[in-house]
């Protein structure tokens, strides 16, 4: 099947049992959840309510029903954003994230003419958590974060910054986009209000599946309205989670995968999967070092990142080589700006991009290996 190393835009290959219960649902059951009080309907509202439960229980919530189905997190994030920033209001985001929080900011700006800080950080993604300070108004109305950069891998004080927008009352939205399932998480210990999630990445599950963990009785005002199952006469969408914000037919299918997922993480245990990508990472910075006119970009230092690398090869097109590596060794890396061009700008690259190594936990050293050796080949 190849080298693949873009888990950072898509986990692969999924552990068997999630593809065996997408499979499974769709042959056996196929039915709506919440529509219907026969057997099978039944079955499809506790295979939700089961993954609410376990998706809250990873990242220490109690409260199943205020953990609500996405398609996706740019779902989940725009979702979010647009349901609590009203006209004129302040925002303060990192100066690394990915477009699916930017550009929705940017939208918002436009559409609503809300205001936006960006707080600075190093050129390796280190954001120092007290320079957000400086940024709160009274008319901060949102704080959001990315935990992991898509481009340096570089982890983000989101315990310190949560802290500082409790003491000051502001909601904190954290993406985690990268960090979930790949690190440990903990919505209490951790600050965080709202927490964005993606069932395709480090959980292991699904595309078309992700999420909130709503953690705040802030007022999330819903962005569509629809059907629910429930409550059929009263006109408008329900107040009470997690109907107030999930309208329309659940994509149960892939929830069963995602719940499968996140059971095969549970069993794998996220300390375990953390310390393996980990010391694949490190050996994977140690390898790539021997490539000559290599330029890597970010921490290099395993304790402050997860397992993304970006680099860049002396006078070579990232596309040029990503294309190569392809065609010719069957090796598969990310080439350009990976849809984050802010992290772009604070390494310098925003005009050509990188290379991008996603690392996986069913990847293995020889994968690295033989990255190398093409790369020293080419």
């Amino acid at each position: 099947m190849g080298i693949y190393l873009d888990n950072a835009a898509t986990s692969y290959p999924k552990p068997e049992a999630v593809a065996n219960a997408v499979y499974d649902f769709m042959v056996n059951n196929g039915t709506s959840s919440g529509r219907g009080s026969y057997k099978k309907a039944m079955q499809s509202d506790y295979i939700v309510y089961e993954c609410r439960k376990l998706i809250g229980k990873l990242f220490n919530f109690d409260d199943p029903k205020r953990v609500v189905f996405t398609s996706n997190i740019t779902d989940s994030l725009n979702i979010a954003m647009r349901g609590i920033l009203k006209e004129n209001d302040h925002v303060i985001t990192s100066s690394l994230e990915h477009n699916a929080v930017w550009r929705c900011l940017k939208t918002l700006e436009k559409e609503r003419n809300i205001k936006i800080d960006t707080v600075e950080c190093t050129e390796d993604g280190i954001t120092n958590s007290e320079d957000l300070k400086k940024y709160i108004r009274e008319d901060t109305a949102l704080i959001v974060f990315t935990q992991a950069s898509n481009v340096l891998g570089t982890i983000q004080p989101i315990r310190e910054i949560g802290k500082i927008a409790k003491e000051n009352n502001i909601p904190f939205l954290v993406d985690a986009a990268q960090s979930a399932g790949a690190m440990d998480i903990d919505v209490k210990r951790d600050n965080i209000d709202i927490l964005a999630f993606t069932g395709h990445k480090s959980l292991m599950g699904p595309m078309g599946t992700g999420g909130l963990v709503v953690n705040t009785d802030i007022y999330i005002h819903p962005q569509k309205a629809g059907g629910t199952g429930g409550d059929s006469a009263y006109e408008y969408q329900p107040d009470y989670y997690p109907n107030h914000l999930e309208a329309g037919t659940s994509n149960v299918s892939g929830i069963a995968g995602l719940r499968e997922a996140v059971k095969f993480l549970n069993k794998e245990g996220i300390e375990n999967i953390h310390k393996k990508e980990k010391e694949l990472t490190e050996y994977a910075l140690q390898k790539l070092q021997t490539v000559k006119d290599i330029e890597i970009y970010g921490p290099k230092d395993t304790d402050k990142m997860l397992s993304v690398i970006s680099f860049n090869i002396k006078d070579k097109r990232p596309e040029d080589i990503g294309s190569i590596l392809d065609q010719k060794y069957d090796i598969m890396l990310r080439a350009g700006l990976h849809c984050a061009p802010t992290a772009h700008d604070i390494i310098g690259t925003k005009q050509m991009g990188t290379l991008r190594i996603g690392i996986g936990y069913f990847n293995k050293k020889e994968d690295i290996d033989k990255l190398v050796d093409a790369l020293n080949n080419l």
